[in-house]
């Protein structure tokens, strides 16, 4: 009986607070200021108080977030320092340079709908330094254009029929490239060039070795060269760049043969020209050209061309000692050129 006597006892004393307790916890009292009121102005500590109200912004929040103010009491920002400077003077010469400005007035409603405000958009036209003011506009192609560009294309191709070379000058002809010589005198009686010159290039085809020859030699071969050997090739290859030269002087007999008279190279009337080189680095050559299709009828058509500027002219089909070579020489007979 005693618990239950206890429960009772307790019961009859919490009631009466029960009664009295009150609808919500009551609000902490305020901590105790520890402000200085020496620090406080004069009667700002009895003006009147506004309470601050704090609206949500919803459908009322500004389009863009305002600038904040500077804080009282900043001061100047520090100084920047050199590294920072620098960069900032490189970001400044990387930057746009202005070229124009456009001003357009917008009205826009005040900061939670409340009055309206009017605002200027400025747009800067920028671009860099490097850049042009405006894009330039395309010049309207010329008439005639695809022929100027085919004309300019055959003017650079090279060719010998087009442009031949005219320095120096040797023998009296402008074109032949040289040195003159002493006069050569030959071991065996007969052979010997009086007036002899060395050729290096005519009229811009190069000659792969230095031909010792006569001055009528040489004025043949130039003959040859402009009158039937740089037409008929014309184009092919490029045209005519050097000649394979095999043969010129030689104190020698015919095919150097034992007791045969003496050959035309051993007076410098002579050249045998193996082979003549083109633009593109190709050869015609006559051991191997010479029987072969379109190419061996070009040879033939060079050995024709050489019969009248030279007294001689001997080829593959005149005997088994000129099967690799042209023999030119400038040997004269009362009959006519004899050319085979």
């Amino acid at each position: 009986m005693k618990p239950v006597a206890v429960f009772l006892l307790t019961l009859s004393l919490c009631a009466p607070a029960l009664a009295q307790a009150p609808d919500r916890s009551p609000l902490p009292s305020p901590r105790p200021a520890t402000t200085d009121r020496a620090a406080i102005p004069p009667g700002a500590a009895d003006a009147p108080r506004t309470a601050q109200v704090v609206i949500r912004a919803g459908a009322h929040a500004p389009r863009q977030s305002l600038r904040p103010t500077q804080r009282p009491g900043g001061g100047p920002a520090p100084a920047r320092t050199a590294a920072a400077q620098m960069a900032a003077r490189s970001a400044a010469a990387d930057a746009p340079a202005a070229t124009g400005e456009t001003v357009q007035v917008i009205e826009r409603s005040g900061l939670f709908g409340l009055g309206r405000r009017t605002v200027e958009v400025r747009t800067i036209a920028g671009a860099t330094r490097l850049a042009v003011v405006r894009s330039l506009r395309p010049q309207i192609r010329p008439d005639g254009l695809e022929r100027q560009v085919r004309a300019a294309a055959a003017r650079t191709t090279p060719s010998r029929v087009a442009q031949p070379g005219r320095r120096g000058s040797l023998c009296g002809r402008p074109g032949i490239v040289g040195e003159t010589l002493s006069p050569i005198t030959g071991r065996i009686q007969g052979c010997g060039i009086a007036e002899p010159v060395r050729v290096r290039e005519i009229d811009g085809v190069t000659l792969n070795q230095p031909a010792t020859i006569n001055c009528d030699a040489a004025r043949a071969l130039q003959e040859w060269l402009n009158e039937g050997a740089i037409p008929a090739v014309g184009r092919t290859g490029g045209g005519i760049a050097s000649l394979r030269v095999v043969a010129s002087y030689s104190c020698r007999t015919r095919n150097s043969r034992p007791g045969a008279r003496l050959s035309e190279h051993s007076t410098g009337n002579a050249i045998d020209i193996a082979a003549i080189g083109l633009v593109n680095g190709q050869e015609l050559s006559v051991l191997t050209d010479w029987r072969r299709g379109s190419t061996g009828r070009l040879m033939q058509r060079l050995h024709r061309a050489a019969c009248g500027p030279f007294g001689t002219v001997l080829g593959p089909n005149s005997d088994r000692f000129h099967q690799d070579h042209f023999h030119f020489d400038v040997a004269g007979y009362r009959s006519g050129p004899y050319c085979r």
